[in-house]
């Protein structure tokens, strides 16, 4: 599907990206404003693991590629739809990265164990899926994985386990963005 979801800044910026028929993406200002906000929560001058877990179009995974030339980034989405529209992205910026088509909670051991960076914007009509991906992430990340959920703005504040931390807590128009780091 056209759309007028872009990247915003990096090698790649102002190219177009397609979006699978379903895909409710972050807009591009929420996306630039997320950014902004980890650079206060993120180190990027090492080499680092993103997880793009319920990636959707795949755009904050590419966004990463586009800023970070030492970002490993992972997409992983239920939809074939979804899937595709990652991969046809991907060819379109030539990047290479590791794409599956899975739940992402089943993917918590094998990837969230190792990420540094987690972004999970799960359907906001399932605000408990993505309360249970956290509280399972919990258990296997590794201390200073940065974690940022992206729900619907009218959600209450959700109950976060005290093995988080919560590093920033905004609301851009529908979107509300939990930044927390693992301790």
């Amino acid at each position: 599907m056209k759309s007028n979801l872009q990247i915003i800044s990096g090698k790649y910026r102002g190219k177009k990206l397609n979006l699978p028929a379903d895909a409710r993406p972050t807009q591009n200002m929420a996306r630039g404003a997320l950014f902004n906000m980890l650079n206060d929560v993120l180190d990027t001058t090492e080499p680092f693991v993103v997880w793009d877990a319920f990636a959707g179009s795949g755009a904050f995974g590419l966004e990463c590629l586009s800023r970070f030339n030492n970002a490993k980034v992972i997409f992983t989405d239920n939809s074939k739809s979804s899937i595709d529209t990652i991969k046809k992205n991907l060819a379109s910026l030539n990047e290479f990265a590791t794409v599956e088509m899975t739940d992402s909670v089943s993917m918590l051991s094998k990837y969230g164990a190792n990420a540094d960076l987690i972004f999970i914007d799960p359907p906001y009509a399932d605000f408990g899926l993505g309360a249970l991906f956290v509280k399972k992430l919990g258990k296997v990340a590794k201390n200073g994985t940065v974690l940022i959920w992206e729900f619907e703005s009218n959600q209450q504040t959700p109950k976060i386990d005290d093995v988080w931390t919560i590093a920033k807590d905004k609301t851009y128009g529908r979107a509300r963005f939990l930044i927390l780091r693992k301790i």
